[in-house]
């Protein structure tokens, strides 16, 4: 994935205080600035109409991969929208979005406000994770997991695929994190996630279980990794940055 700044969210517009808002109760003509006031903030401080039942099967039926949510609601919040085929962007991957609007799509989230959750499942591919900023790496469900963009946001690696969870806190994410489970295929949210087929390209200090677990990918995975890079070397004489397993 290729790496882009944090999106900032915008703030809302400023309410008039309750007491002038008391004076016009009744006016039609406030009610509608109030209304128009929302939609330009692009979040409503209603939850949003349930998720359409046929987006929901869309997303229920992606074909490509598992795509990963953590069921109809996250801590009270309801499943705003789903990616499902129709909006499926290969190098960005498939996304759940939990709240009261929609994000526009990225590795940090983005659009118009915070939500408390977006999920976004995509096929890996082999980039530094330097490019995300700081971070440190943990283990989630059996599997390595990289936690960036100042907690709020944790890459996990499993199967084929990363799943990226966006949030507006790290106890959102981690929370997030535990509770993932495939939306368009069998899976439990609480046995461990399928490990990843190959070896992401963590950054930062690797070291105890997350060594452990890198070290015992299926297929040697890592291994592999390590030993084509020292092939390419002797080849090339180029030094190449080695991956922190």
């Amino acid at each position: 994935m290729t790496a882009m700044p944090p999106a900032k969210a915008n703030t809302a517009p400023p309410r008039a205080p309750r007491s002038a808002l008391r004076g016009v109760a009744g006016s039609t003509l406030v009610a509608a600035l109030l209304a128009l006031a929302l939609l330009a903030a692009g979040c409503g401080t209603e939850h949003p109409r349930a998720i359409a039942s046929d987006e929901l099967a869309e997303a229920q039926t992606f074909p490509y991969y598992p795509v990963y949510w953590v069921g109809p609601d996250f801590q009270g919040h309801p499943i705003a929208a789903a990616d499902g085929l129709r909006n499926y962007i290969e190098k960005i991957g498939d996304s759940v979005y939990y709240g009261d609007c929609v994000q526009s799509k990225g590795i940090f989230g983005g659009g118009s406000c915070l939500l408390p959750l977006q999920v976004t499942t995509v096929i890996y591919h082999l980039h530094a994770n330097s490019a995300l900023g700081a971070q440190h790496n943990i283990i989630v469900r059996g599997v390595p997991a990289t936690v960036y963009d100042e907690g709020r946001s944790i890459e996990l690696y499993t199967g084929r695929q990363a799943i990226d969870i966006f949030s507006d806190t790290y106890a959102h994410a981690i929370g997030a994190a535990t509770q993932l489970r495939p939306l368009n295929a069998p899976g439990s949210s609480t046995a461990d996630l399928p490990a990843p087929v190959f070896c992401p390209e963590l950054a930062g200090v690797v070291e105890g279980e997350v060594s452990r677990v890198m070290a015992s990918l299926p297929g040697r995975a890592c291994q592999r990794a390590a030993a084509q890079i020292a092939y390419t070397e002797s080849i090339t004489g180029r030094h190449l940055e080695r991956p922190l397993y």
